[in-house]
Protein backbone atom coordinates (compact mmCIF):
# COMPACT_ATOMS: atom_id res chain seq x y z
CA UNK A 1 0.00 0.00 0.00
CA UNK A 2 1.40 3.38 -1.00
CA UNK A 3 1.78 6.32 1.37
CA UNK A 4 -1.10 8.15 -0.30
CA UNK A 5 -3.36 5.11 0.12
CA UNK A 6 -2.53 4.98 3.85
CA UNK A 7 -3.75 8.53 4.55
CA UNK A 8 -6.89 8.59 2.37
CA UNK A 9 -9.61 6.14 3.34
CA UNK A 10 -12.12 6.67 0.53
CA UNK A 11 -11.35 7.07 -3.17
CA UNK A 12 -13.54 7.77 -6.19
CA UNK A 13 -12.36 6.36 -9.53
CA UNK A 14 -12.49 8.99 -12.29
CA UNK A 15 -15.67 7.55 -13.88
CA UNK A 16 -17.40 7.87 -10.47
CA UNK A 17 -16.20 11.49 -10.21
CA UNK A 18 -17.69 12.14 -13.66
CA UNK A 19 -21.02 10.67 -12.55
CA UNK A 20 -20.99 12.67 -9.28
CA UNK A 21 -20.30 15.96 -11.12
CA UNK A 22 -22.53 15.02 -14.08
CA UNK A 23 -19.72 15.61 -16.58
CA UNK A 24 -17.75 13.38 -18.96
CA UNK A 25 -14.70 11.38 -17.87
CA UNK A 26 -12.71 13.44 -20.39
CA UNK A 27 -13.69 16.58 -18.46
CA UNK A 28 -12.57 14.94 -15.19
CA UNK A 29 -9.17 14.23 -16.78
CA UNK A 30 -9.04 17.92 -17.76
CA UNK A 31 -9.84 18.97 -14.17
CA UNK A 32 -6.94 16.85 -12.92
CA UNK A 33 -4.62 18.15 -15.63
CA UNK A 34 -5.43 21.82 -14.96
CA UNK A 35 -5.02 21.45 -11.19
CA UNK A 36 -8.66 21.71 -10.13
CA UNK A 37 -8.47 18.18 -8.71
CA UNK A 38 -5.71 15.86 -7.53
CA UNK A 39 -5.67 12.18 -8.48
CA UNK A 40 -3.42 9.25 -7.65
CA UNK A 41 -3.04 5.68 -8.84
CA UNK A 42 -4.46 3.41 -6.15
CA UNK A 43 -5.65 -0.11 -5.45
CA UNK A 44 -4.75 -3.46 -6.88
CA UNK A 45 -5.64 -2.35 -10.40
CA UNK A 46 -3.61 0.88 -10.08
CA UNK A 47 -6.53 3.03 -11.24
CA UNK A 48 -6.55 6.82 -11.10
CA UNK A 49 -8.84 8.03 -8.35
CA UNK A 50 -9.64 11.18 -6.41
CA UNK A 51 -10.09 11.41 -2.62
CA UNK A 52 -13.82 11.42 -1.86
CA UNK A 53 -13.37 14.21 0.71
CA UNK A 54 -12.54 16.64 -2.12
CA UNK A 55 -16.28 16.90 -2.71
CA UNK A 56 -19.15 18.56 -0.88
CA UNK A 57 -22.25 16.74 -2.14
CA UNK A 58 -22.27 17.17 -5.93
CA UNK A 59 -19.44 19.68 -6.37
CA UNK A 60 -15.71 20.09 -5.77
CA UNK A 61 -14.78 21.96 -2.58
CA UNK A 62 -14.50 25.60 -3.61
CA UNK A 63 -11.27 26.15 -1.67
CA UNK A 64 -9.51 23.19 -3.28
CA UNK A 65 -8.26 24.62 -6.59
CA UNK A 66 -6.42 27.58 -5.04
CA UNK A 67 -4.90 25.35 -2.38
CA UNK A 68 -3.71 22.86 -5.02
CA UNK A 69 -2.15 25.75 -6.93
CA UNK A 70 -0.25 26.92 -3.82
CA UNK A 71 0.98 23.36 -3.14
CA UNK A 72 2.12 22.92 -6.77
CA UNK A 73 3.92 26.28 -6.56
CA UNK A 74 5.67 24.98 -3.41
CA UNK A 75 6.98 22.06 -5.51
CA UNK A 76 4.56 19.34 -4.43
CA UNK A 77 3.57 16.56 -6.82
CA UNK A 78 -0.11 15.54 -6.87
CA UNK A 79 0.55 12.58 -4.55
CA UNK A 80 2.65 14.68 -2.14
CA UNK A 81 -0.11 17.31 -2.05
CA UNK A 82 -2.74 14.65 -1.25
CA UNK A 83 -0.54 13.23 1.54
CA UNK A 84 -0.04 16.73 3.01
CA UNK A 85 -3.76 17.52 2.87
CA UNK A 86 -4.70 14.25 4.62
CA UNK A 87 -1.92 14.04 7.23
CA UNK A 88 -2.96 15.16 10.74
CA UNK A 89 -1.21 18.29 12.01
CA UNK A 90 -1.30 18.81 15.79
CA UNK A 91 -0.92 22.57 15.37
CA UNK A 92 -4.18 22.86 13.41
CA UNK A 93 -5.46 20.55 15.08
CA UNK A 94 -6.60 17.94 12.59
CA UNK A 95 -5.91 17.52 8.89
CA UNK A 96 -5.61 20.36 6.38
CA UNK A 97 -8.46 18.82 4.33
CA UNK A 98 -10.75 19.04 7.38
CA UNK A 99 -9.82 22.71 7.85
CA UNK A 100 -10.65 23.36 4.17
CA UNK A 101 -13.98 21.61 4.58
CA UNK A 102 -14.66 23.89 7.60
CA UNK A 103 -13.96 26.99 5.52
CA UNK A 104 -10.50 27.77 6.91
CA UNK A 105 -8.77 28.10 3.53
CA UNK A 106 -6.70 31.20 4.37
CA UNK A 107 -4.88 29.42 7.20
CA UNK A 108 -4.25 26.31 5.08
CA UNK A 109 -2.98 28.29 2.09
CA UNK A 110 -0.67 30.32 4.34
CA UNK A 111 0.79 27.08 5.73
CA UNK A 112 1.09 25.59 2.24
CA UNK A 113 2.83 28.72 0.97
CA UNK A 114 5.35 28.54 3.83
CA UNK A 115 6.30 25.01 2.69
CA UNK A 116 7.79 26.47 -0.49
CA UNK A 117 10.39 28.50 1.41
Amino acid sequence: MSRVEKVVSEWLPLPDVAEKLEISVTKVHALVKDGSLLAARVGERDIRAVPAEFFAEDHILESLRGTISVLHDAGFSDEEAIVWLFTPDESLPGRPIDALREGRKTEIRRRAQALGW
